[in-house]
């Protein structure tokens, strides 16, 4: 099953190199099952981020990624603005 993760993130402008560093960092994780990452910056007001996790797994994990990844970044993310998490599957066709 595809399973998408969105973290949407709002920054308050602080310390902006250091969430450039976590986000630049997020690429690195190897978890079972996430297949890409993606960051995107909206084209209209740079202190917004969306992180897109890709996951293929047997079944969607209602609380976030596998071993938390999702969460934990949304976490962390917190730090530096107003952070919107979410899960969506894939519909099957």
């Amino acid at each position: 099953m595809k399973c998408l993760e969105v973290i949407k993130l709002r920054s308050a402008g602080k310390d902006s190199r250091l969430m450039e560093g976590l986000l630049l960092s997020i690429g690195k994780f190897n978890q079972s099952g996430l297949v890409e990452t993606i960051t995107f910056r909206r084209a209209s007001l740079e202190i917004d981020r969306s992180i897109h996790l890709h996951w293929e797994s047997e079944r969607p994990d209602q609380n976030g990624s596998s071993l938390a990844l999702g969460l934990r970044l949304a976490k962390a993310l917190e730090e530096f603005g107003l952070v919107d998490h979410s899960i969506w599957v894939e519909k099957e066709k």
